[in-house]
Order: C-alpha cells, then sequence, then structure tokens
C-alpha cells in the first residue's frame, strides 16, 4: 500500500532541524500543490531553489530516511519556474512511492494547519507550539493536535462473492467497498454492522481485522475488515450513498485494474487471489 516505504525511514516525531538543500518543500494551494513531471515520475522543489527570504516560511513536518520534508507557510502560495499547481491527488500515481506518500501525508498537515489559524474557544490568532507538533493559543492556552478521522473499509462476502459498490455523486467512479466514519461511541467493528446495514440492507457476523492505512488526502486513518453475510443476502441499495452495489466473484475482479497503494484495492486484491477466508494469523478476529 501507498505507506509501504521501507521500514524505520519514515519519522514523524517532532524534531524540527534547519533545513538542507536536498531537502523538500511542500506548497499547497487549496485542493492544489506545486509540482512538475519529470522522466523519473514527480518532481516537487528542493530548499535549495529558494531565496533566502523564503526560507523562514518554511514548517518542519517529517523525515524519510536522510532528507526531510517542510510546508510552505507563506501568505502566498509558493511560485517556481517550471512548476505549476496540479491537483494533490496526481501524489496518488506518482513515483517514487516515497514521495507519492510525502505528499499526502503533508497534504493532510497543510489542511490542519490553515484550518487551525484562529483559537476555536477565543478566537485569538493561534502559535506554533514549539515543542510539540500542536497548535497552542497563547490568550487561554487552548491546544490542537493534528486531526484524525477513522474510518472503515469493508469486505463483505457470501458464498465465495465479494460485495462491490460503485459511489453515488462523487467524482471517484471506479469499484468500492462498502465504507464510513466511525462516530461517537462506536468501535470498527459496530462501525461495520452500522454501515453495511445503511447502504445495503444486510447483517453481517464474523467480522475480521485486516489492515489500517493513514489516507491524508480526507485526514483519515482507515481500518479494513472483513466480514461474512448473517443470513438474507439480498441487496437494498441506499441511493443517497451508492450509485451501484452487486456481488463479483474472483473471477470477475480478475478483469479489474486495481492499483494496490490503497487498501480498498489491496482487499479485493486478496479476495481475487483466494486469501480469504484467513489461512493464518496476518488476519484478527474482531469482537462481535
Amino acid at each position: 500500500m501507498l505507506q509501504d516505504i521501507d521500514q524505520g525511514l519514515f519519522r514523524n516525531e517532532y524534531m524540527p532541524v534547519p533545513p538542507q538543500k536536498e531537502d523538500i518543500v511542500f506548497s499547497f494551494d487549496g485542493g492544489k500543490t506545486l509540482l512538475r513531471e519529470g522522466e523519473e515520475g514527480i518532481e516537487v522543489p528542493l530548499v535549495g531553489s529558494l531565496k533566502e527570504a523564503e526560507l523562514p516560511h518554511l514548517q518542519y513536518l517529517f523525515r524519510i530516511g536522510e532528507r526531510s520534508y517542510y510546508l510552505w507557510m507563506g501568505k502566498e502560495p509558493l511560485q517556481k519556474a517550471r512548476f505549476s499547481y496540479e491537483i494533490v491527488r496526481k501524489f496518488r500515481l506518482a513515483c517514487p512511492q516515497a514521495l507519492c506518500f510525502a505528499g499526502e501525508t503533508a497534504y493532510h498537515l497543510y489542511r490542519w494547519y490553515r484550518d487551525n489559524r484562529f483559537c476555536g474557544v477565543c478566537g485569538h490568532e493561534m502559535v506554533h507550539d514549539t515543542v510539540e507538533r500542536a497548535m497552542r493559543c497563547p490568550s487561554c492556552e487552548h491546544v490542537v493536535y493534528p486531526k484524525i478521522m477513522p474510518a472503515v473499509i469493508v469486505g463483505v462476502i457470501h458464498e465465495g462473492k465479494l460485495l462491490t459498490s460503485r459511489y453515488a455523486g462523487r467524482a471517484y467512479g471506479g469499484l468500492a467497498l462498502i465504507a464510513g466514519f466511525v462516530e461517537i461511541g462506536e468501535t470498527g467493528e459496530d462501525t461495520v454492522r452500522r454501515e453495511v446495514m445503511e447502504e445495503v440492507g444486510l447483517k453481517v457476523k464474523n467480522i475480521t481485522y485486516f489492515a489500517t492505512q493513514p489516507w491524508g488526502f480526507e485526514s483519515d486513518l482507515l481500518l479494513g475488515y472483513f466480514c461474512e453475510v448473517d443470513g438474507d443476502p439480498t441487496i437494498h441499495v441506499d441511493h443517497r450513498e451508492l450509485a451501484t452495489a452487486e456481488w463479483m466473484d474472483a473471477e470477475m475482479l480478475q478483469k479489474e485494474e486495481l492499483q494496490t497503494i490503497t487498501l480498498t484495492a489491496t482487499m479485493m486484491d486478496t479476495f481475487r487471489k483466494g486469501l480469504y477466508p484467513p489461512k493464518n494469523k496476518l488476519f484478527r478476529q474482531g469482537k462481535e
């Protein structure tokens, strides 16, 4: 998946260091980011391309290997010759993979910084904490940490088939699985039951944990589960959420081009390869 870069390379501890010429700079303008397409994939500006007067506008983000990554925090979006602002989701197609992962994670932090310029308690302008990754109000001492929204991705199984869907009213029209946000007071397994019932009218059992994925494009932490239909398998689609929902067997899924950088595609690929039901301890039974 997208986050599967070499173990130990990604260091997200908040330990700011002075930027070096070969470090990476991300600049965003709403849902767009400054980049260009080179011979080896997507490229973004380096610290060395900035003027001395621009360096104070850099906010430390994290490290991957020996390279640090920074966010441009100037009042206006950064402008660089031969670079242009393109939709952030281009990072989904980027190589090298480490840059793709860094880009979506930087976008997650960019939106958090942008949305927390002022205190939600007293309205005073917030400041960057110098010890941890947080925004602090100097007036009332209110502290805000990065927003992470948990959501589930659900692979519903019945008699050797996987329930697939397509979203209603969204730009993305590709194949999907049942999905939804965890609500107040819910466990991940509770969310699985509720979302499947709401979107397709099915009761489920044997809820089994699969994997997680940070998804910075939407500030999410995705929790992947497989489960089985408990009772009547008749689908009742909520067309406010889904355009279609249907059962597909492994042979039907073989015809789909799946980009396994996503948790959804990885779960579909796992099913079509015959790796579900689980035969090892990579899967963990959820609480019933």
